[in-house]
């Protein structure tokens, strides 16, 4: 079991599937050190929203599907009752004690869940009661039973593929319910990949607050190579944090340093991308002082586990890759060819980091 950390990662996906493509390397690595990453899907609604404005605060803005079981919320501020030198067994604690125990304990859970889910509690007994039920027999982190896709609709199975990416990568995920830019009046693939509608902002504030509660250390945007509509919102947004002023009062943390860029796969393949020089002019509209630094994450340890991830994304696999075949040979394509220009011998994800100067 990996230990827990305080470290968060937050990888921002315009669509389910956006980040398994361009970071499911980094992804397994990060797990592999015991640092949290959760994934916020930004644009994973249908034609509209199923939830109001008051359900998604209620909710910690966002519906977490599930935690890794590898996680736990931090013990180690919890002391013990008694003293090291005079152990007293389980089965000899006074039901005071016990309670003074359930309290400390649902009073850190609270603190740790409240990032998805403000009514978790703990509940050390392990028998249910109608203040504390049992975790496991609250119906309430996702939906991992068998379900019948063949009735549902696209934005349906492509959520369900997202919380199993999820499980697999031993990530959090959380979605914004967004609807797709196909739900918001772009009809057709120029459409897309032109300008953006007036009447089509970019979620900024509402991936301003998604992004703050989670508390991340680092920040993971698309750059939008191939300038998709609902990746450049998720970049405006990300650039839109770096321009933020620091504020005295409620100072939001700087985000220089912080905020990374990383390349759309496959669209960087396709295009054969080679650094934010090659988007549209004034796309990328770094405030002054700031500008990126190329960094690569040597993939070729977790490169089997990244293409096992994307191939859980099985709608999406024909439509960009013809077979799993075709996955294979783009997505080892690419890491090859960054870990060439990156000087490592095997498979390289590139990501651009912001720094100062």
């Amino acid at each position: 079991m990996l230990s827990s950390s305080l470290v968060t990662h937050v990888f921002v996906a315009p669509h389910p599937d956006d980040v398994a493509l361009s970071c499911g390397g980094l992804i397994h690595s990060l797990r592999e050190l015991g640092q949290n990453v959760a994934i916020v899907t930004v644009f994973s609604g249908g034609p509209e929203s199923t939830m109001t404005e008051y359900q998604r605060t209620a909710l910690g803005f966002g519906s977490k599907a599930l935690w890794p079981n590898t996680e736990a919320f931090r013990r180690d501020n919890v002391p013990a009752d008694i003293d090291e030198r005079h152990l007293v067994p389980a089965w000899a604690a006074t039901p005071e004690r016990l309670e003074m125990t359930q309290a400390v304990a649902s009073a850190a859970a609270r603190s740790f869940w409240q990032r998805a889910s403000w009514y978790r509690n703990a509940n050390i007994y392990n028998a249910a009661s109608e203040a504390r039920p049992v975790a496991d027999a609250v119906p309430q982190q996702g939906s991992l039973e068998p379900l019948d896709l063949s009735g549902s609709d696209a934005t349906a199975i492509r959520r369900i593929e997202d919380e199993r990416y999820a499980y697999h990568a031993e990530a959090s995920v959380v979605w914004l319910d967004l609807p797709d830019a196909i739900f918001r009046g772009y009809s057709s693939d120029e459409e897309l990949l032109g300008s953006s509608r007036d009447d089509d902002p970019a979620p900024c504030e509402a991936l301003r607050r998604e992004i703050l509660r989670l508390e991340p250390q680092t920040i993971y945007l698309p750059l939008a190579v191939g300038n998709h509509v609902d990746h450049r919102h998720c970049r405006e947004a990300g650039l839109a944090l770096l321009d933020e002023e620091r504020r005295w009062i409620m100072p939001s943390p700087d985000m220089v340093g912080r905020i990374v860029f990383y390349e759309d796969f496959p669209y960087a393949w396709w295009d054969g991308f080679d650094g934010p020089a090659a988007l549209p002019e004034g796309a990328l509209r770094l405030p002054p002082g700031i500008r990126l630094q190329a960094r690569y994450a040597d993939i070729t340890d977790t490169i089997e586990r990244k293409l096992a991830g994307i191939r859980i994304y099985g709608s999406q696999v024909p439509r960009l890759f013809g077979d799993e075949a075709g996955l294979r040979r783009d997505a080892t394509g690419y890491a090859a060819r960054i870990a060439a220009v990156g000087g490592i011998d095997g498979y390289a994800e590139r990501y651009w980091g912001t720094v100062r100067g």
